[in-house]
């Protein structure tokens, strides 16, 4: 099943696609069900109910004429996954601490399916850069838990484009601000279900601007796996239905560079699972 988050008229909801395009809208055909995928993924039989209430339904709405959100537009937490494969961290030129390095994305640096990615180009920005990534979404939260039983708490898969505003990422030993520039990342189209997405290490991710293949690698090649990630994290964090983990990036290809300025339009596919796509826009300078 693969189900988005979406605005329209001012009203959010969740829809479950039928085709690349077309949707039921949840709030039609389970209005007892929560109106959000955060709400939905609360729920022990959240999936279930929407998958019961929308089989065999032909679509209603299309994409196209509604807002796409990010996946989890209200994520208790974001984590995301710093220089998680090798060929990244040659490219950047740092090795690789004992343990999976994290941190943290906000809510309003991340925005949907084809919505415009801002590049905040002006004074003391030169490099807006994208990268490519699979998204692995909370649907069984919890403290403590452990890496046998890890992917057990995913309830599904998404796209990730973890886009970096690198002079700000280089200011300080911190991620901080140069990973959270407003509509700087994005996630989506939608949330594929484990089962439907299957083995997440089988995938490959590719990412293409302007047409131009930029980046393609094996997701196998991750270094910590996600259900480390989770593991370790849960250590000291309460895991939350619907926080998403931005699994991290590979190196971009040889002679290629992971810039993206404005006009150009970045799409970022995992195989069996989407293609994520967005166009970029010039922004306030920073």
């Amino acid at each position: 099943m693969r189900l988005i988050s979406y605005s329209t008229d001012g009203a959010a909801g969740v829809g479950v696609m039928v085709d690349e395009t077309g949707f039921v809208a949840l709030a039609e055909a389970a209005p007892d069900l929560p109106g959000t995928m955060r709400g939905l993924l609360a729920l022990d039989d959240g999936l279930a109910r929407a998958a019961d209430a929308t089989a065999g339904k032909s679509a209603t709405h299309d994409i196209g004429d509604v807002t796409l959100d990010a996946v989890v537009p209200d994520a208790a937490a974001i984590w995301c996954a710093a220089l998680n494969y090798s060929a990244h961290q040659e490219e950047v030129g740092r090795g690789r601490s004992e343990y999976p390095e994290i941190f943290l994305r906000t809510n309003a640096s991340v925005v949907g399916h084809l919505q415009p990615l801002v590049a905040p180009y002006g004074p003391g920005v030169t490099r807006y850069d994208f990268e490519g990534e699979l998204v692995a979404i909370i649907g069984k939260g919890g403290r403590h838990i452990a890496e046998g039983d890890a992917l057990d708490h995913v309830a599904g898969y998404a796209v990730g484009n973890e886009g970096s505003v690198r002079d700000y990422q280089r200011h300080n030993r911190q991620y901080g601000i140069g990973k959270n520039f407003n509509s700087s990342g994005s996630v989506g189209p939608w949330m594929m279900t484990s089962d439907e997405f299957g083995d997440p290490y089988a995938a490959t991710v590719t990412t293409r601007s302007g047409g131009v293949e930029k980046q393609n690698c094996s997701i196998g090649l991750m270094l910590a796996k996600i259900e480390e990630i989770i593991a370790y994290a849960s250590k000291g964090y309460d895991f939350q239905p619907g926080d998403m983990i931005f699994t991290g990036t590979p190196a971009s290809l040889p002679d290629t560079v992971k810039l993206m300025e404005p006009g150009d339009t970045v799409e970022i596919e995992v195989t069996g699972l989407g293609t994520l796509v967005n166009p970029v826009i010039k922004g306030d300078p920073a």
